[in-house]
């Protein structure tokens, strides 16, 4: 199975002038989804997709951030495929780029929020360190991370970061 980017219709730039109501979009703004398996071979998958998506589009991002922006999606898709496949056997993925900000999303099925980027990373916890992970490289980069409940009962984590660190 091969991940495909799905990418949500949007105006394309003519020349170099701003699509009209759309002020200040680059060429590497917009919002792509994928959809996997919610298996093992997701993960690395996910991973070199969006990374190559990222090249492609010439975003300005540091490696730094790249670094820790796939980290952040790494952990975040073995979550969802360690503890929603059994009600999510589908995970999607969207990374979006625009205000500066690259953000990454994973949302599942599974009804359940975890409480880990809640809590504080220094503190030692028995499970959840994926997410302590993930709280503390957004955290590092000066960006912000939830997870919100979607309207079909599920949950999406997000992580943004801005494009160049702090």
């Amino acid at each position: 199975m091969r991940v495909e980017p799905q990418r949500p219709e949007r105006p394309e730039r003519a020349g170099r002038s701003d699509p009209p109501g759309l002020p200040g979009l680059r060429p590497y703004d917009g919002p792509w989804r994928f959809t996997a398996q919610a298996d093992d071979a997701s993960v690395p998958r996910l991973r070199h997709e969006v990374r190559d998506l990222i090249r492609r589009q010439a975003t300005p991002v540091s490696d730094d951030v790249l670094d820790s922006l796939l980290l952040i999606l790494s952990e975040l898709v073995t979550n969802a495929v360690r503890h929603a496949a059994l009600l999510s056997p589908e995970i999607g993925v969207e990374v979006s780029l625009g205000g500066g900000l690259l953000r990454v999303a994973v949302e599942d099925d599974h009804p359940y929020r975890p409480k880990a980027l809640e809590a504080e990373p220094f503190l030692e916890h028995t499970s959840g360190r994926g997410l302590l992970l993930v709280k503390a490289l957004t955290d590092e980069a000066g960006g912000v991370c939830d997870v919100e409940q979607t309207g079909t009962g599920g949950k999406v984590i997000w992580a943004a970061l801005p494009l160049t660190p702090p």
